[in-house]
This record gives structure tokens, C-alpha cells and sequence, in this order.
């Protein structure tokens, strides 16, 4: 085993990428310093610093927590090119123009250390042209490493090497950014805008023309590219707007450029509607206006037609939304081809040109379909790629189709489709298969990369078409009913999936983890709680299921609550006493009773993107899973002999302002993971990290904690947070149900009405929570706000 450990990364400009690269390396904890020009007024460091001042504005977050932009270096290339020399991996985000990239390189070449790997994070241009001048031992250790904004969530990175670049570096790049950064790395050609950007630029170009040939605005254009396809909800033209129609533009300028021997580069023309809008300055969301225009609290579309902005919302036909939901691909496509709505005629239109797209370019963009497939899932957000869904259509019944059109000139281009489409092994097996996925060049299917770094995947990414083990099935079924699996994989280790909607908790998954408790007693070293959906954006739990105990409240009243709140408290004190270690493996939303879940694991291994909370108030209620106990535990723990209150005030807080953490590392400043809790990048490492957790705790001897008593602050806290919320109250800042559940909220985590320094049980806070709990669902107010919640999704202030 060869370790490549990145000490050190520096990145060659501060632009909106540069920055968030920069960003997403401070998330990881690898130190990095950020470059740009030195400024002509003011501090030499003044661009860098303005960059990173902005990253704390920018939204989605590229952050984790804020305050970790302080731990970015800043630097110039006039008095700072010196560092470079301790860095291992140094990657140029400039802009796209390879005359100021040469520039660059000249001037940092000197200095880059003998072992550093040099890259660009170039979307588009020649990564071989990038590399002339460079001496044979630098340009051996260069390549491309394209990420896709914003770096922090979108999955993707391109690896593209010259002839030149040693295999040993893509390795050891590989292996960085797949598990230290999380990235799905996919290895691209040196070809004009890579896979991602080629294929999904294209795909926009042939939806705008498409969309003119049947006459639909944006709106409606957008409603059936977006969700309904599997695709960012965005859709085509908002999409646009969202990525800047500027960048838009400059990616298409690539392709004209260098692709004028392709016989699709009619489509490469800039249209004529985005050409106005740029000339116009109106560059989409950056400007305020592009193919949208917000206008207070309207959106508007622009009408191609007159260039004018008019009331948008037009959704999808009826009978193309209910062709779309038709789970059959076979059945769809064929709705889709046959029939005469023009919407459904445009649908069936912009997948032929993609499927006519990926066949004609496949060798010359990638190596395998594969590699397409992933590219377009991970940097352009499908959530099936352009070949899944081809073959899942039925390969030969889609080629013949798209063979039709081309020879009827329904296509782009009059370019047949190559020849091995309708060959063996592809017409008999599809480009996918078990043994690997097809490539051209090679004529045969390739396996998947066998780097050591995957095998931290137990399952990978699947393929439509591939086999592979299915998460849902997969290991030794120990039990299995509608809410819970609880399955292993002959590793010692005991897996509690939640089966629910969005991993609610209700009595299936109640008894489902007193099982797993009873089970692992008899023969495993711990229990991991992971959900199947944890690498596709999966909630780990949203909560209690309300809907499942509304029966019981309905026939008992309130009342009839508390025997379920208790068995709830209960299991989850099961876990935080049980002998053997439960990790909790979070990824996605963990709220209300899903946090107090994770709360009560011995311990918490947590995928970067973790949003975590106590939200009872949102429905009128207060936490009554041990949440607000836990509160007041840890707060005493950490007190270490000081004023409680200085650090209840935060767990407070939290609850009462329903807080939920953006990222794992907020989640650890706010308290709801602890400093030795781990943070996973790669959400497809989460389970593997968790299983490792758990055996080596159990290896380590791991035994629970003993019941210790609970100093709480008792009146004198419950008095002091009370003042604070009259002055809010009368402020105007909550309302006067708000100020009632803050200060139940209060009561609790202060112990109640009792003397400062007291010394209560968990089970005197558990109590707490759980009679507060069933008294608030009697009021009115709460009722209205749990209705609220379930009938519209969203709380009602009231």
C-alpha cells in the first residue's frame, strides 16, 4: 500500500470556483492557501481576501461553518510564489483564456515542488495545449480536474490526462478526491468541454431548438425537462439562468471553435434568443433577469417571440404529465413516439438528438458509456443517464427509431448512428452489463475502476443494466417487515435500514431498533443505522410519523399518546445504554425524533451534507424523544463545574428557534454532533466508515456509560431565559404561542421549578418532555399547526 496524503493544496485563483474549491478544502480539513493577482490599491492580498469574505454570503453555502473561511491562507503571485513549494497538489481556476493561463504557468512553474501534482480546472479548453512549454518532468505530473459548480454539492469531477501525464497520478488525484473530497471522479478525453459540459450543453442547445421547431415557451419547456424527467427540478431554461447565460455562452464558443468538423455543429450556433439576452447584459439570476425575471414577488418568462417578459406557471399537458409518470420505460418512450401532442413530440425529439448525440461521440468523449452516464447524473443532476435510459427503452427498439428519423430528416443532422449500435455485443446486451459497460475503442465492456479507494464503497453507484448488489436486498436477512430490514454481511456488524417514507419513526421502526438491540446482544460488535437512499440525497429520519399515531389520539385524546412517547424514551435510552456500540450513520435531513435518534447512538458518523435539528415547535410541540434531556446533559457534562446556563444556552436555542444545521461541521458547532462524532465526504463511504466504527469500538471494549445524575440550573435558569423571551415577545419577534413553547422549552432544560445546583435522573427530564408534550397536543393552537404541517408541508405561524 503506496499512501498519497495531500498536506497541502494551493489553488491559482480567487473567481467564484477558485474560492469554492478552496472552500471545499477547508470543509475537509486540508490546508490551503488561495492566489490571485496582487491588488493596485490597499493590501496586496485584497482580491483573495475579498473572495473569501464573500464565500460566507454565497448561497448554497460553500462553507461548512463559516467561521473555517479564517483558516484559508491568502497570497499573491507577486510576494507568495515561495509556497508553492510545500504543496502537493497546486490546481490553476482562472479564467478561460489560454493566453492568461500560459502566462500563469510560466510564472508558478519555477516554483512548484518536485513530487506536487499541477492541475487545471478548466471546463473546456485543450488540456495538451494547456501543457506546452512545460519541461517532460512537469508535464508528466499535469492534468485537467474539472469540478462542477458548486464544488461542494455537485458530485463530479473530470479527470482528463495528456498523453504524457503518468497513470500513477491520476491514481493518487483519483483516490484524493473520491474519499478526502467526496467526488464521483470520472476520467474524460482531452476533448472540447470534456463529457458533462459537451453532452449537457448540447442537450440545452437541442431543447431551445427543439422547443421553437413545436412552439412552447420556457415555463412549459422547463415543467418538462425538470422533475418530471428525473432532472433538476430547474428544468432547461432556469438552469441556464442559474449557471450565468455568459458562462453559458463562453462553453458554446468552445464548441464552435473547435468543433467545426463535427456534423452536429449547425446546433452549436449561439441561438439567436440567448445572443439578445447576453447583448442585452440580462446574463439570468447574477443580473437579475434572463429567460426569467423576477418582479417582486412574480416570476415572469420571457416571450421569445416579442422579447418581452410576461406572467410565467404554464405547466406540462395532463396527458404528457401522465405519460411521464408511466413507470415502464418501454411503455413511455412508445407513448411518447406515437403521440400527436406537441409536447409529447418535443419530449420524444430531445431524447432522439441525445441518444443520436452520445452514440455518434462516444469514442471520441469517453471511454465507456459508463463514464457518459455518470458525468451527466453527477455534474448535471439526472438522476438516470442518457444510456441507462436508452437501454432500459429497449436498445433496438430506440436505435431503429432514431435510425428512422435521421432518414426521414427529423434529425439534427443527417449522420447515421455508428455502426455498432445494431452490432454484437451491443444489440444483444446494451452497453451495460454485468461484466462492465461498453466501449468503443476497445470494442468490448469495461470493468469498473478496481483502485483500492472503493473498495470503502460496499455499494457503489449503480448502473441501469449493470447487476450489482442492491442495498435493499443485499447481505443476510436477520428481519424484515414494512418498516424495518435488519440485515449483515457476514461482518459482525447488525444493519438497522429504515424503510418508512423519509425514515419516519413510528412503532414499526420503534420495535424494529428494540430487535436489532436484542439481536446484536446475541452474536455481533454493533449496529449500524443506515438508510439504503443515504448516497441519493435520503432522509436519515424526518421524524416521528405523526400520521401513524393520529388513530390513537383520534380514539383516546392525548392521553393515549403518552404510553407511545414513553416507549419511544425508552428505546432510545436502550440504545445509549446498550453494551454494543450503535453508531448512527446520518446523511440528509435527521429532524425532530430522527436527531434525538442520532442523539442517543454511542455514536455518530456523519455524511458532510447532514442537516440536522429539533423542529417540534414548527407543529406546536416540544421534543420528547430525550432530545431536550440530552440538552441538558451535555451542557452539565461541559460545564465541568461553571455556569450551566453559559453553555444550556445554545441546546436552548436550538430548539426553540427550530434551528437546523447547513452542513455535518455546523451540526458539531451547534452541538448535535460531538468534536470525536466523524464526518464523512463521500456519502458512498458512509456505511463502510460506520461498520469500521462500530467493530473497532467493540475491539476497544467498549461498554456503555453509567447512568450519571444531572446537575441542572433549575429556576434560576428557567428565570433568566424567560426574561429573554418576555423582551422578545413584546418585541414583536415571536408571538405569544412562540413565547409559550420557548418557555415550556425552558422549563424543561432547566430542570423545572427547583433550586439551582440541583441533581436530577434522566428519567426526571424524560418525564418532563413527555408530559409537556401530551399537554401540548391538546391545545388548539398546536393542532392547528400540526394540520397546517400535513396538509401544505410547511408550519403555520400562529
Amino acid at each position: 500500500m503506496t499512501n498519497f496524503i495531500v498536506k497541502k493544496v494551493a489553488v491559482l485563483g480567487a473567481g467564484v470556483m477558485g474560492a469554492q474549491i478552496a472552500a471545499h478544502c477547508v470543509n475537509a480539513k486540508v490546508p490551503v492557501v488561495l492566489f490571485d493577482l496582487p491588488a493596485k490599491e490597499g493590501n496586496k492580498n485584497g482580491i483573495v481576501l475579498k473572495a473569501i469574505e464573500n464565500l460566507k454570503k454565497l448561497s448554497p453555502a460553500p462553507l461548512g461553518n463559516k467561521e473555517d473561511a479564517a483558516l484559508i491562507e491568502v497570497a499573491n503571485y507577486e510576494d507568495n510564489l515561495d509556497v508553492l513549494a510545500g504543496c502537493d497538489l497546486i490546481i490553476e481556476a482562472i479564467a478561460e483564456r489560454m493566453d492568461w493561463k500560459h502566462d500563469l504557468y510560466k510564472k508558478v512553474a519555477p516554483h512548484i515542488g518536485a513530487n506536487a501534482i499541477f492541475a487545471s480546472n478548466t471546463s473546456g479548453l485543450s488540456i495538451e495545449k494547456l501543457a506546452e512549454g512545460f519541461d517532460a518532468e512537469l508535464k508528466s505530473r499535469f492534468c485537467g480536474v474539472h469540478f462542477f459548480n458548486p464544488p461542494r454539492y455537485m458530485h463530479l469531477v473530470e479527470l482528463i490526462p495528456t498523453a504524457a501525464t503518468k497513470p500513477a497520478i491520476l491514481d493518487q488525484l483519483e483516490t484524493f478526491l473520491t474519499s478526502v473530497l467526496g467526488k464521483g471522479v470520472v476520467r474524460a478525453k482531452d476533448t472540447p468541454n470534456f463529457i458533462a459540459n459537451r453532452v449537457g450543453i448540447f442537450g440545452m442547445l437541442a431543447t431551445i431548438h427543439e422547443a421553437e421547431k413545436f412552439g412552447l415557451s420556457v415555463d412549459v419547456v422547463d415543467d418538462l425537462t425538470g422533475a418530471k424527467l428525473g432532472r433538476a427540478k430547474s428544468g432547461t431554461f432556469r438552469t441556464a439562468d442559474v449557471v450565468g447565460l455568459d458562462t453559458m455562452g463562453h462553453v458554446i464558443k468552445t464548441m464552435q471553435d473547435n468543433l467545426q468538423d463535427d456534423p452536429f455543429f449547425g446546433v452549436y450556433k449561439t441561438p439567436d434568443v440567448l445572443a439578445k439576452l447576453i447583448e442585452k447584459g440580462a446574463l439570468g439570476q447574477k443580473t437579475g433577469a434572463g429567460f426569467y425575471k423576477k418582479v417582486g414577488k412574480d416570476i415572469l418568462r420571457l416571450d421569445t417571440a416579442t422579447g418581452e417578459y410576461v406572467p410565467g406557471g404554464a405547466k406540462a399537458a395532463d396527458i404528457v404529465a401522465r405519460i411521464l409518470k408511466e413507470k415502464d420505460p418501454v411503455k413511455k418512450f412508445k407513448a411518447m413516439r406515437e403521440s400527436t401532442n406537441p409536447q409529447a413530440q418535443f419530449l420524444w425529439a430531445i431524447f432522439r438528438d441525445a441518444f443520436h448525440y452520445i452514440a455518434f461521440h462516444l469514442d471520441s468523449i469517453a471511454d465507456n458509456a459508463r463514464d457518459v452516464d455518470f458525468a451527466m447524473r453527477w455534474g448535471f443532476g439526472w438522476s438516470v443517464g442518457p444510456f441507462e435510459t436508452w437501454q432500459a427503452a429497449g436498445w433496438n427498439t430506440i436505435a431503429q427509431w432514431v435510425k428512422e428519423d435521421i432518414e426521414a430528416g427529423k434529425a439534427l443532422t443527417d449522420a447515421p448512428l455508428p455502426s455498432w449500435v445494431f452490432s454484437a455485443p451491443v444489440a444483444e446486451k446494451g452497453v451495460h452489463t454485468p461484466e462492465g459497460s461498453y466501449s468503443v475503442t476497445k470494442n468490448a465492456y469495461v470493468p469498473r475502476s478496481d483502485l483500492p479507494v472503493y473498495e470503502r464503497q460496499q455499494f457503489r453507484a449503480p448502473v441501469v443494466g449493470a447487476g450489482g448488489d442492491d442495498p435493499k436486498t443485499a447481505g443476510t436477512t436477520v428481519f424484515e417487515d414494512d418498516a424495518v430490514r435488519l440485515w449483515h454481511s457476514g461482518d459482525e456488524v447488525l444493519v438497522i435500514s429504515l424503510k418508512t417514507k423519509m425514515h419516519v419513526i413510528g412503532d414499526g421502526v420503534i420495535k424494529g431498533i428494540q430487535r436489532a438491540l436484542a439481536e446484536a446482544e446475541k452474536g455481533f460488535k454493533g449496529i449500524v443505522i443506515w438508510n439504503t437512499d443515504a448516497a441519493d440525497g435520503g432522509a436519515f429520519s424526518a421524524g416521528a410519523d405523526l400520521q401513524s399515531a393520529l388513530p390513537a389520539f383520534m380514539a383516546g385524546g392525548a392521553k393515549a399518546m403518552d404510553p407511545i412517547v414513553k416507549e419511544l424514551q425508552d428505546t432510545f435510552m436502550a440504545m445509549k445504554y446498550s453494551n454494543i456500540p450503535v453508531v448512527a450513520a446520518v446523511a440528509g435531513l435527521a429532524l425532530g425524533g430522527g436527531c434525538e435518534m442520532a442523539l442517543h447512538a454511542s455514536k455518530r458518523v456523519a455524511s458532510i451534507e447532514s442537516y440536522i435539528g429539533l423542529v417540534e415547535v414548527g407543529v406546536g410541540l416540544v421534543p420528547a424523544g430525550g432530545g431536550l434531556k440530552e440538552a441538558a446533559v451535555r451542557a452539565a457534562n461541559e460545564a465541568k463545574g461553571n455556569d450551566i446556563l453559559q453553555f444550556l444556552k445554545t441546546g436552548f436555542t436550538n430548539a426553540a428557534t427550530a434551528q437546523v444545521s447547513k452542513s455535518a461541521l455546523e451540526a458539531k458547532a451547534m452541538g448535535y454532533l460531538k468534536d470525536d462524532d466523524i464526518i464523512v465526504f463521500n456519502p458512498y463511504e458512509l456505511l463502510h466508515v460506520a461498520k469500521v466504527t462500530a467493530r473497532s469500538m467493540f475491539d476497544a471494549g467498549y461498554r456503555a456509560p453509567l447512568r450519571r445524575p444531572v446537575t441542572v440550573t433549575g429556576r434560576y435558569g428557567w428565570g433568566t431565559i424567560r426574561g429573554q423571551l418576555v423582551n422578545m415577545r413584546d418585541g414583536g419577534f415571536i408571538s405569544a404561542y412562540d413565547y409559550q413553547l420557548g418557555d415550556t422549552i425552558a422549563e424543561i432544560v432547566s430542570g423545572g421549578d427547583i433550586d439551582q445546583g440541583s441533581v436530577v435522573s434522566e428519567q426526571w427530564l424524560l418525564d418532563m418532555e413527555r408530559k409537556a408534550f401530551v399537554s401540548l397536543l391538546n391545545n388548539p393552537k398546536t393542532q392547528e399547526r400540526i394540520m397546517g404541517m400535513m396538509q401544505n408541508g410547511k408550519p403555520v405561524r400562529n
